[in-house]
């Protein structure tokens, strides 16, 4: 009990047993103030997902609900207000789902009701039962302090969820935390593909994954240093590259709509004629960010099977490098930022990610066949493979003043290991 305590919500069963969470209002106000409130916050946690935090307008909150922008600013004095908002309430909601999972004794069955917890939730937003959470990839780009508070209080609760091992330090803790949230974060990116009556199955495979993890009895997993691999092809104009990475780590760090003409100009220290010198448009910069961090994906993906091995010391090696690459000074863009780039050309990248994604459970059946890898769904061991390395670059955020330890070894050997205690 005392654990939980820290905790700053705890979750409320509604009539139809979905979870929910009761976030404080800032002063005492009316019933209907506050639903009107509520309902804000909801339109806004759509346009949120769909647009990006900076994407989103008060007008684009506005719309949906039948009024105009400045109603909106009878309740939120401005977009940012708004945004906070949303997010102090997605991290309660996350909250409510980490105090739920702390009631299990064990470290493998907290793992397995959190999981669980999550895919009755996003159930329940399918039949419209419950309110969705934002998305949080770009959270950091609103630099609300309370807004970081809130969520650095949610991840501490969330690592008191995975199993402890004796003699880990906190950097490696943390970086198993990221994969344990990224995990979930990144299904609304497939779960579309799946009747909701099927989440509960889903969840029940996740769980098998992520506390056992993917590699057999056993199994050989080769060498994780991934020294001499090359992803970034030679010969690439400098100048060109230089505009693509500076674009990648912007909008990894602010979201599409946050890399802005002037932001990627201001940050090469060039004018923006020189930006348009060498791109056309921004839309066509971010479009070639997205084919240098799929080029690279497919080069790891090359070198791995070029390097044979059975096949989870392919899939080793594919994420250890992909990984080392988040967290270098040349990350690959996150591909979570598909969610916020312009309808026209979302389609075309998705495509290019789920070959990729339909290519990594290949190689996990490979592994299934020679013994290397358990039997484990692949359709979600696949996107699990995805999410781990897309949010990599996350794991810098929670290293410890000072300490920078092997940290793309430890976080790789943790998705194929799982999160149970060493034996």
């Amino acid at each position: 009990m005392a654990r939980r305590q820290l905790c700053r919500y705890d979750p409320v069963m509604s009539s139809s047993g979905d979870l929910t969470v009761s976030t404080p209002a800032p002063r005492a106000t009316s019933r209907r103030f506050a639903a009107r409130r509520e309902a804000i916050i909801s339109a806004a946690v759509n346009e949120i997902n769909r647009r990006g935090v900076r994407g989103m307008s008060l007008a684009h909150v506005a719309a949906p609900l039948g009024v105009v922008p400045t109603a909106v600013m009878y309740y939120f004095r401005n977009k940012e207000e708004l945004a906070a908002a949303v997010y102090l309430k997605s991290i309660a909601q996350w909250d409510a789902l980490v105090a739920a999972a702390e009631r299990e004794e064990t470290g493998p069955e907290r793992v397995k009701a959190f999981i669980r917890g999550y895919f009755n939730f996003r159930e329940a937003v399918k039949a419209a039962r419950a309110d969705d959470i934002a998305d949080m990839s770009d959270a950091r780009a609103l630099a609300s302090p309370a807004v970081n508070e809130a969520y650095v209080a949610m991840f501490r609760c969330a690592r008191r969820l995975t199993p402890r091992r004796d003699g880990e330090s906190r950097a490696d803790r943390n970086g198993r935390t990221v994969l344990l949230l990224a995990e979930l974060t990144w299904t609304p990116a497939w779960l579309f593909n799946w009747r909701p009556e099927d989440y509960p199955r889903l969840g029940a495979r996740m769980a098998d994954v992520l506390v056992n993890g993917l590699a057999a009895d056993g199994a050989e997993s080769g060498d994780q240093t991934f020294a001499g691999v090359r992803l970034e092809p030679q010969g690439t104009d400098s100048s060109s590259n230089a505009f693509l990475q500076a674009a990648t780590q912007l909008i990894n760090d602010e979201g599409y709509h946050g890399a802005s003409v002037d932001r990627i100009s201001a940050r090469l220290k060039v004018t923006k004629g020189a930006f348009y010198h060498y791109n056309a448009t921004k839309d066509d910069l971010v479009v070639a960010c997205f084919q240098r961090t799929f080029d690279m994906m497919w080069r790891a993906i090359d070198a791995a099977e070029a390097a044979g091995g059975s096949g989870l010391q392919v899939l080793t090696f594919i994420a250890g490098v992909l990984v080392r690459q988040q967290l270098g000074e040349a990350p690959l863009l996150r591909t979570s930022a598909l969610s916020t780039v312009p309808e026209s050309v979302r389609a075309q990248l998705l495509n290019q990610l789920r070959r990729i994604t339909i290519r990594l459970a290949s190689i996990l059946c490979d592994g299934i066949a020679d013994g290397s890898i358990r039997p484990v769904d692949t359709s979600v061991a696949a996107q699990m493979i995805t999410a781990a390395i897309n949010a990599a670059s996350e794991v810098a955020y929670f290293l410890p003043d000072g300490q920078s330890p092997d940290t793309a070894s430890h976080y790789v050997r943790t998705l194929f290991a799982g999160l149970r205690p060493e034996d």
